[in-house]
């Protein structure tokens, strides 16, 4: 162990190699941040309401909605501020709470995207049974399970990452607290926790991405059994965007946690891809090819225009 004191505060260091360009990455992020959260938040007005979108597959794009609200807001506020020209510090429980909020989030984002697979599943491959298998109390505890086992499994990376000594130096070689830089500053030896979360952070995406496979193979051999062509073409339409969405969600999970040899600089612009890029893109995504939500967000802008015209 470092003979120093011990770390109270943190100093975020940034986006590697982007000195000098503070002034237009604030521009640009906190444009990616607004429309986040006017993308999403336009589609959790559009499904409230809008009765016909009170079916299983949208409540779970609300709880989506809702955590691509929060996920981006967990690291986003303290970037715009320091990237503003103000302090760069953040306290040892500020960190904390974005390592916990940051996992919490993702985890519960990953487990929902497995939930939502499993609802294409069973509407397609069993559509006379769906409203009986899907029925308000089965989602109910489907979507309470997600933040469960994401609230588990944040609360194991946290503690696991915050129980070792920090004493030595407090600057954070990235625009957040995520638990491959953090290791970097601790003062013991962190081998263990390493392969600790390497596990654990690989196998739980891990293990979703398999059961979406299973998933969608049998909504692909269910999809070309059908005899009509408008079949096939409606059901693989209501399925390609969760698949587009997948692949957005997990390509930085592999790209970030699961390379032998890590590159701060891509490190961070694919966060920024993940916490603020795909957050902004899931409403465009789930709504430019589905006619009863963008029906919705027409009627949902009319109402807002017009109640802007009576104030």
């Amino acid at each position: 162990m470092r003979n120093a004191s011990v770390v109270t505060e943190f100093i975020l260091l940034g986006i590697p190699h982007t000195k000098d360009l503070e002034t237009m990455l604030f521009v640009l992020f906190l444009s990616f941040y607004i429309f986040t959260l006017m993308g999403n938040l336009l589609i959790l007005l559009a499904i409230v309401s809008s009765t016909p979108l009170h079916t299983p597959m949208y409540f779970f794009l609300s709880k989506l909605s809702l955590c691509d609200i929060f996920f981006p807001s967990v690291s986003s506020p303290k970037m715009l501020f320091y990237l503003s020209g103000n302090s760069r510090i953040i306290s040892y429980a500020g960190c904390a709470s974005q390592l916990f909020f940051y996992h919490f989030l993702g985890c519960t984002e990953c487990f929902l995207y497995t939930v939502m697979a499993y609802d294409r599943f069973v509407a397609i491959c069993h559509p006379l049974r769906y409203t009986i298998i899907m029925s308000h109390r089965v989602c109910v505890i489907l979507a309470l399970g997600t933040s469960v086992f994401g609230c588990i499994q944040a609360t194991f990376l946290t503690t696991l990452t915050f129980q070792l000594p920090y004493c030595g130096s407090n600057e954070v070689d990235y625009f957040f607290c995520d638990i491959p830089v953090m290791l970097k500053l601790a003062c013991a030896d962190t081998s263990a926790m390493e392969m600790v979360g390497f596990i654990s952070v690989g196998l739980m995406p891990l293990s979703c991405f398999l059961l979406i496979l299973t998933s969608y193979s049998c909504i692909v051999y269910s999809i070309l059994k059908i005899h009509s062509a408008e079949g096939r073409r409606r059901a693989f339409s209501t399925c390609s965007a969760h698949l587009t969405a997948i692949l957005l969600f997990y390509m930085p999970v592999v790209l970030i946690y699961l390379r032998p040899t890590p590159s701060p600089w891509l490190d961070a612009t694919v966060q920024v891809m993940n916490n603020l890029v795909t957050p902004m893109l899931n409403p465009l995504i789930y709504s430019l090819r589905n006619k009863e939500v963008k029906s919705s967000l027409k009627k949902v802008l009319h109402q807002l225009v017009f109640l802007r015209e009576q104030l």
